[in-house]
């Protein structure tokens, strides 16, 4: 099996391409030879490399860049996967897509389920929706996973912001007011890869719109002190972490306070479910180094 997985160097991508790898040949194209905002470069490369199973994993992610960069954002989160899913639709193969509880407006009193309205309040999260958007407008074979709050070793995150700062300042104030679930990527990429290869043995189609994140929930303010009691294992952590409220650090796009996702169809329908973010967050902070290395030198090797 040949599956063709957009970028290279996202966190998504780095986890993928592991779980993936003895799954068939994986070719992880990053923005140099398959950029998104290119419709022309995105058809080229599909036709040109003729996969069993395109996954996009790449996303214009900066949420406050996205306010002034809107037209970067939509082609990248929205034209570009829906060109994706003519060119999978053309060759006969599924299309798997990641998308984001930032479709949401976080105003609900509980946790979103599929069917509720989406709501973004800026512009990251409303590129989001249009590319869910446009991918269903194409018929074909189209799994859509919206996630939340993702992080890894690698790239750029939360999880690897806040050990940095918590080993640089002196006090270090977070907001407690914004819940989710954080989310790690190998758990979402285990997840994908237990779904493919239900797919792969004729078991059911990649197909549907699924919330796919964490079990539990949390605030950033949480998180961070979870990232600080592991810091404070090691004898490495210095600054002392105060709680905040999200209208008390303004940035440039809004966001929902409630990120929490509803995850029982993705169990319901497909007997899966991903661990909860504290055990998920320990395996992720005492994973090997040597591991993690060795993981890193197989990923130079990605297109």
């Amino acid at each position: 099996m040949k599956i063709l997985i957009t970028g290279s160097r996202g966190q998504l991508t780095r986890e993928l391409q592991l779980e993936l790898a003895g799954d068939g040949k994986v070719l992880a194209l990053g923005h140099n030879v398959l950029d998104l905002a290119d419709p022309a470069q995105i058809r080229e490369q599909v036709r040109l490399l003729r996969p069993d199973l395109i996954i996009n994993a790449a996303a214009y992610t900066a949420v406050d860049p996205a306010e002034r960069e809107r037209e970067q954002a939509f082609a990248v989160n929205a034209r570009g996967p829906g060109v994706l899913a003519e060119e999978a639709a053309r060759l006969g193969v599924p299309l798997v897509h990641y998308s984001t509880d930032y479709v949401f407006d976080g105003r609900k009193a509980g946790a979103y389920i599929e069917q509720d309205p989406p709501r973004p309040l800026g512009v990251y999260g409303a590129s989001k929706l249009a590319g869910e958007q446009a991918i269903q407008a194409v018929a074909g074979e189209q799994l859509i996973l919206r996630t939340s709050w993702v992080y890894s070793l690698h790239g750029k995150n939360f999880l690897l912001t806040m050990q940095r700062l918590l080993q640089e300042r002196d006090e270090l104030s977070v907001v407690a007011d914004e819940i989710g679930a954080p989310t790690w990527a190998r758990s979402i990429a285990r997840t994908t890869g237990a779904m493919i290869r239900r797919w792969r043995d004729g078991q059911r189609p990649l197909e549907g719109l699924y919330h796919l994140s964490a079990e539990g929930e949390t605030s950033w303010y949480g998180f961070a002190c979870s990232i600080a009691e592991h810091l404070q294992n090691q004898g490495t952590l210095r600054a002392r972490i105060e709680p905040i409220r999200s209208c008390d650090y303004p940035t440039a796009a809004q966001r929902p306070l409630n990120s929490r996702l509803d995850c029982s169809r993705l169990q319901r329908d497909w007997d899966l479910q991903l661990p909860d973010w504290e055990s998920a967050l320990h395996e992720c902070l005492n994973a090997p180094c040597a591991i993690q290395l060795a993981r890193h030198a197989a990923l130079q090797q990605s297109l």
